[in-house]
């Protein structure tokens, strides 16, 4: 059950970071099933930037304190390894698969799926797994796997509105330390990409660049690191 090296959860995906805007009831399902008191399986879709990855590492960090053994399998960097990765894994409390996208219409990824589901249905264990689209838009051959991804509950995640992605911003900035000014936020927002995931791609540039040059994070700053 060993995963390649630089695969791991990134330290801030917990939930207490996740601005949950319209996807409340999604993070209370997860953190129950997480508990071992909620759904043994969860689906979650959406498109980029709406936060499954987030999500899905935030399981694996709550599970920790209470003492269940989880496993993050993020199948955009796994796929290369071969289904034969997922052996084993049953014999955790939780696993959460990511990008199932990427292995939806490969035979064997999709039998080793298949079998996992089996496997942590007999043991009692949870099963959380997130795609870019729902399970009958995912080109699934596997009739019985398909059917399998609806077993649990299906949850869309929504995207943030302009107003939340503006404060979703400034929370992950204070997490690191940063102050961003209203005047900053709003120059991200209107000359970069809305897309949430972009938008924290962007941060990491600044922070970066701002402790080297030791600056504050100004327009005028954004604009020469951004080359806006």
């Amino acid at each position: 059950m060993q995963l390649p090296l630089g695969i791991g959860l990134r330290d801030d995906a917990r939930f207490e970071n996740f601005v949950r805007g319209r996807n409340g009831l999604v993070c209370d399902a997860l953190e129950k099933a997480t508990s071992g008191a909620g759904e043994q399986y969860l689906y979650l879709w959406g498109h980029a930037g709406t936060g499954c990855s987030h999500l899905l590492q935030s399981c694996c960090h709550a599970s920790d304190p209470v003492r269940r053994r989880a496993v993050y399998l993020p199948l955009a960097e796994l796929k290369e390894y071969g289904p034969r990765i997922l052996e084993d894994f049953d014999q955790l409390d939780l696993v959460c698969i990511d990008n199932l996208e990427q292995v939806a219409g490969d035979a064997a990824w999709e039998e080793a799926l298949f079998h996992l589901y089996n496997r942590m249905r007999a043991n009692g264990h949870v099963l959380i797994i997130a795609a870019n689209k729902p399970p009958a838009k995912l080109g699934i051959q596997l009739a019985d796997l398909e059917s399998r991804l609806n077993w649990g509950m299906v949850f869309q995640l929504q995207a943030l509105d302009d107003e939340t992605k503006e404060i979703a911003l400034k929370s992950r900035a204070q997490a690191r330390g940063l102050k961003l000014s209203d005047e900053v936020v709003r120059y991200l927002m209107h000359h970069g990409s809305r897309n949430m995931a972009h938008l924290l791609v962007t941060l990491d540039k600044l922070d970066v660049a701002s402790l080297s040059a030791q600056r504050r994070i100004t327009v005028p700053f954004v604009k020469q690191v951004m080359n806006w």
